[in-house]
């Protein structure tokens, strides 16, 4: 293999391989991307066997051929690369692969290409559009309350799932890890008729959806995704990224929201988030725990740690009724707030025993569910 490339378009290439491959996979070729230069083109493959990501971009080809060689380390040459002059790379036969531009020379210890495993491959042509915003949008709501708890393997995803609002065809991301629940809802921008239709549900893994998002970041076209058995396959140009779907059922997360709350509270987002920071700074360190009490038009936020002390501040709220108290986790609240776009925040509770509801003012379409705690 030898080729002439962009440092540009060479870093950009490898640079979306890199939150992929792992340095403790189980597999040591894994730690590798596989590059091939075939019709002018070099192709990059990459795979941790859950989440695999191919892309290529157009170079000069002198010699086509494979080389697998250590993501990381090729990552890190290349960046520190002169932005100016084409990057040479060029394979020997012994799987060796050098990367030279101008008088800086690297030799990469490489990988025999056959032993990279057989990439996962998709043939289904039936694809939906859906704008990158909004799935980067709907991800961006939900992913924070995925389960970590890899001994329920189910909760480890967002469950991904098409709904029917009479005419139109909507999209639904829930996430929850038991304590909180995260539910939104976002039409396609497009006809039914461009709409993949699920049968049922699927969970898309965390790792996969963080990939979505990286893909997604820089980008304000649509792009196009379906799901092929197992698999969630997602394109954006030359991009393809495919997902390996985690297997189980999602519980019935609908029993988990709470149909009629007595009390509702109206807040200021920022203000919410800046008391909440202040005063947990003297929460317990591991629980964040603080306590939320409501009368009058006046929120008291409190915490109490006896090994540092104790906080209070007030902010000025829109709520009528018997005075609360209600216990949460702080870092629960914030991961919510910094999740709304609206200035102000919708709170529904009953007591300080049943979960509370918090959404944008605004936005009927997403909630989120808190479990409280004992204070």
């Amino acid at each position: 293999m030898e080729l002439k490339i962009k440092k540009s378009e060479l870093v950009d290439l490898i640079g979306k391989t890199q939150n992929i491959v792992e340095k403790r996979n189980t597999m040591p070729i894994l730690v590798n991307v596989l590059l091939e230069a075939k019709n002018n083109k070099i192709k990059v493959y990459a795979t941790d066997l859950e989440v695999s990501i191919t892309d290529e971009v157009e170079c000069k080809v002198g010699t086509e051929g494979k080389v697998a060689v250590d993501a990381k380390q090729l990552f890190q040459i290349v960046k520190e690369l002169n932005d100016e002059g084409l990057i040479q790379l060029k394979s020997k036969d012994n799987n060796w692969l050098i990367v030279q531009q101008g008088k800086a020379v690297f030799n990469l210890v490489g990988k025999n290409p056959e032993e990279y495993p057989i990439f996962p491959t998709y043939s289904s042509d039936q694809f939906v559009r859906i704008k990158a915003s909004v799935m980067k949008e709907m991800i961006e709501k939900t992913i924070y309350s995925v389960s970590t708890d890899e001994t329920r393997y189910h909760l480890n995803g967002v469950f991904f799932e098409q709904i029917k609002n009479g005419s139109k065809t909507q999209y639904r991301m829930v996430a929850t890890d038991g304590h909180r629940l995260s539910l939104v809802d976002r039409e396609t921008g497009y006809s039914d008729e461009q709409a993949v239709k699920f049968e049922k549900g699927v969970i898309i893994p965390r790792k996969g959806l963080s990939e979505i998002s990286k893909i997604l970041e820089s980008n304000m076209d649509d792009v196009e995704f379906t799901v092929e058995g197992p698999q969630l396959i997602l394109r954006h140009n030359n991009t393809v990224l495919m997902i390996r779907l985690i297997e189980g059922k999602y519980p019935n997360f609908l029993q988990l929201i709470p149909k009629s709350l007595s009390r509702n509270v109206l807040a200021s987002r920022n203000e919410l988030i800046q008391s909440l920071k202040r005063v947990s700074l003297l929460s317990n360190k591991k629980s964040k725990g603080v306590t939320l009490s409501f009368a009058n038009g006046v929120m008291s936020i409190t915490s109490n740690n006896p090994e540092l002390g104790d906080a209070k501040e007030e902010i000025q709220v829109n709520y009528e009724g018997e005075e609360i108290k209600i216990g949460f986790n702080a870092r629960y609240l914030l991961d919510i707030l910094n999740s709304f776009n609206e200035d102000e925040v919708e709170i529904e509770l009953n007591d300080q025993l049943s979960p509370g509801l918090f959404r944008p003012k605004q936005d009927n379409k997403y909630t989120c569910i808190v479990m409280p705690m004992r204070i």
